[in-house]
């Protein structure tokens, strides 16, 4: 029983891995374009603008995000109606945008900070928290095709529908289905 739950858990934490690696690279890249653009602007045109320097280096991230996700990371989940998956996409990073543009503007409104450097800090804050949910909102509600049709990912499922007492590679038939070499009651 516990190497069983063991083996689900493997099977449940390698079912990300691939994606995670993905998204890791595709916002460590986003993660340079929106803070290296917020900091020249911090330091340049936007210099009293702190919060709207946030805001444009994030969004100026999030287009490079989009088109990097759905054409690398998640490319086997995209969605077959871009402008759906496109305006969720949007939305999600709304939400990411809010979040370290919001901390940024808290800390430089609400708590009196002038410092650049630690007005800076607090957007990574913000970057920090807003990817925890990106993920998760890239994966369950943007990029959500199953992925059933792929034959590299179509077992995947398996390792969360197998019930406990199953070891992986062993099928279980269907509840009502006839047992190989039993006759079927119905016969």
């Amino acid at each position: 029983m516990i190497n069983t739950l063991a083996d689900r858990l493997r099977g449940l934490a390698s079912l990300f891995w691939r994606e995670v690696a993905k998204f890791g690279a595709v916002g460590g890249v986003a993660f340079v374009i929106d803070n290296g653009l917020t900091y020249f602007l911090m330091h340049g045109a936007m210099s009293d603008s702190e919060a709207k320097a946030r805001f444009v280096g994030a969004t100026v991230a999030t287009v490079f995000s989009w088109i990097a996700n759905r054409f690398w990371t998640f490319r086997h989940r995209r969605q077959a109606n871009v402008l759906r998956e496109f305006m969720m996409f949007v939305l999600i990073n709304g939400i990411g945008i809010g979040i370290s543009t919001g901390l940024t503007a808290l800390a430089k409104y609400g708590m009196g900070i002038t410092d650049k450097n630690m007005l800076f800090s607090a957007g990574i804050v913000g970057i920090l928290v807003a990817t925890v949910v990106r993920f998760f909102a890239y994966r369950f509600l943007v990029f959500n095709k199953e992925l059933d049709d792929e034959p590299e990912f179509s077992h995947d499922h398996e390792i969360i529908d197998r019930p406990l007492h199953t070891k992986p590679g062993v099928t279980v038939p269907e509840q009502g289905a006839a047992h190989p070499g039993v006759p079927d009651a119905k016969s």
